[in-house]
């Protein structure tokens, strides 16, 4: 198997599909929840919605630069959630990040292998395998914090 197959698979699974290493993902946790758990402020924690963009928004920054080559994206940014205000609101940023999540999955599946040990964008950054490692591992993170804080709202009966 090519490692850009296995790195592609270990996003489907992380975002579309999978239950192999979490025994859950994106998918499954953002569709069961509502516009209002998504946006229920836990104490001092992220909502929901602001993980969903925050993953979201670096996925479509380095979707950018595999279609273009322009790093664009700021640190600073990743959080800066528009207003959710219904379900419509809700259905759109995770639609958002599912689709995303798809296209560039396909995209890693087409990526020769050799691509991976190229620079990506800029020498600081390391390779495409280094942040294509970086992507899933931050996913995973993110991923723990969104099953957490769901329980947490659930808990409180919201």
């Amino acid at each position: 198997m090519k490692k850009s197959d296995f790195l592609a698979n270990r996003l489907k699974e992380i975002f579309l599909n999978g239950y192999w290493i979490a025994n859950t993902n994106y998918r499954d946790q953002l569709e069961k929840i509502t516009w209002q758990q998504a946006i229920h402020q836990v104490e001092n924690l992220n909502t929901i919605a602001a993980l969903t963009y925050h993953i979201n928004y670096y996925l479509a920054g380095i979707l950018t630069v595999f279609n273009c080559g322009l790093l664009e994206i700021k640190d600073q940014y990743s959080f800066d959630l528009p207003p959710i205000h219904s379900e419509a609101d809700w259905n759109k940023l995770a639609s958002e990040l599912f689709d995303n999540a798809s296209v560039f999955a396909i995209a890693v599946e087409k990526m020769p292998d050799e691509k991976l040990d190229e620079i990506f964008v800029n020498e600081k950054y390391g390779t495409y395998l280094r942040n294509l490692e970086a992507v899933i591992e931050h996913s995973y993170y993110h991923l723990g914090q969104i099953v957490l804080i769901k329980k947490l709202i659930l808990a409180a009966g919201k």
